[in-house]
């Protein structure tokens, strides 16, 4: 039996992300910006699918074209990123406001999910962006946040599949439970302890006199609570849509959106907590 059938596609596909993803959070720059930016503005494209497949017609050009544009004044001119955010908002209407004189009733509600695409996956996904720039320790603060999140993720699947008997979101995620979600706080608490720690007390000590276990633990608890509504957030795209995955890029585990959903969150909670709590 060759590699390829004793080893999940789904394992495979994490391992194939992690080669590629480390080596860019180190790197940061132009290799940081060309992958996660380019998973931006993927995630962006499904979106649009997503709501398609019910008969919206969110304006691809605009959704997709507006987050290629965020993310890239937010990496690399940040002065200008608020001027060309609100510009993308006005002329996400104005199109839809082409739309409607064309015949197209939904227009408004058309608007709506354009706009959304711009501000969730555009303007609040930056952050994933954000955080890396955060200072010339970015890359660091990147590998606390991050891990927090998978492994919050891990462990509440872990625990959930096994021991979930409390449904936590029926309607948007059946198999998630309060059971999962607790396991998964719990894990992301170690994770940040652990990280913060290893980071501020173990050579090199680049976060050294910055973060501590304690504060690594306050980080881990709040992203582990939250960052779990990013993924029924999605989930409530794809319900809506009707379907399973956004798309099928990555063998075993999806589309770009499927991935990064609780990656968003993370990040921008994380952001401001290094900024204004631990910090």
């Amino acid at each position: 039996m060759n590699m390829r059938r004793r080893v999940p596609k789904r394992t495979l596909t994490a391992l194939a992300m992690a080669a590629v993803g480390l080596p860019a959070i180190i790197y940061g720059g132009w290799f940081y910006f060309l992958l996660m930016g380019g998973f931006l503005v993927v995630g962006a494209w499904e979106y649009v699918r997503l709501y398609r497949a019910v008969k919206y017609e969110p304006n691809e050009l605009v959704t997709v074209g507006g987050v290629l544009v965020l993310v890239t004044a937010r990496f690399f001119f940040a002065d200008v990123a608020i001027p060309l955010f609100v510009l993308l908002i006005l002329v996400a209407m104005a199109s839809h406001l082409l739309s409607y004189e064309r015949g197209r009733d939904q227009s408004a509600m058309d608007f709506g999910v354009t706009t959304t695409g711009i501000v969730y996956i555009g303007w609040i996904g930056s952050y994933l962006l954000d955080l890396r720039n955060f200072s010339a320790d970015g890359g660091w603060w990147l590998m606390i946040v991050l891990p927090i999140v998978w492994g919050g993720d891990t462990g509440g699947y872990s625990i959930g599949s096994v021991y979930g008997r409390h449904k936590m979101a029926p309607r948007l995620s059946p198999k998630k439970s309060w059971e999962g979600y607790f396991a998964g706080i719990f894990t992301s608490v170690l994770i940040g302890s652990f990280f913060s720690y290893a980071f501020s007390s173990m050579a090199p000590q680049p976060l050294a006199g910055l973060i501590d276990p304690i504060k690594g633990a306050l980080l881990g608890l709040v992203i582990g609570a939250l960052a779990p509504l990013g993924d029924l957030g999605e989930s409530m795209f794809k319900r809506q849509s009707g379907l399973k995955d956004s798309s099928n890029i990555f063998p075993g585990h999806g589309g770009v959106l499927d991935r990064i959903d609780s990656w968003i969150w993370g990040a921008a909670i994380g952001y401001f907590l290094i900024q204004y709590i631990i910090l």
